[in-house]
């Protein structure tokens, strides 16, 4: 797997991104663009498995007070094939790559599910409850390699 960068004028019309899924994500990152600004590596990526999209991952903008938040997704044709979880590491590496201090943060629903074990396997530690824009109450994960409590 690799992951390939969502451009801001991405090419719609092309074979691989003629699924559905992808083409929801290429017009959602159009006016995401607009708000956040384009400055790689802090963008959108697909993630490209056996030559074609198999999921998405994004840096929720470029860090702020040292800190990036990550989200990933896998579309669900796909699922349970670990696509999430080689997302999510690729962001923290390249993060890491980008800048070595940066703090590395995500945002789950206030549960465990499939996502919160993907940031624990990942090195990432629940610290609390944060208010999102988008869930309401949401869980904050940091990536860290020291153990904390779960919720």
């Amino acid at each position: 797997m690799k992951l390939r960068t969502i451009q801001r004028t991405e090419d719609k019309s092309l074979p691989i991104f003629a699924s559905e899924a992808c083409q929801d994500v290429l017009s959602s990152y159009t006016g995401f663009y607009e708000q956040v600004g384009f400055q790689p590596p802090w963008v959108a990526y697909f993630v490209e498995g056996a030559g074609q999209i198999v999921g998405t991952c994004a840096f929720v903008g470029a860090p702020v007070n040292g800190e990036v938040e990550i989200a990933y997704f896998t579309f669900p044709d796909f699922e349970g094939r670990g696509i999430a979880s080689f997302a999510c590491k690729a962001l923290v590496e390249l993060a890491r790559q980008e800048l070595d201090s940066v703090v590395v943060l995500a945002k789950t629903a206030p549960e465990h599910n499939a996502s919160t074990r993907i940031l624990e396997k990942n090195g990432f530690v629940f610290q609390g409850v944060v208010q999102d824009h988008e869930i309401g109450d949401a869980w904050l994960w940091k990536h860290s390699g020291s153990a904390s409590p779960t919720p």
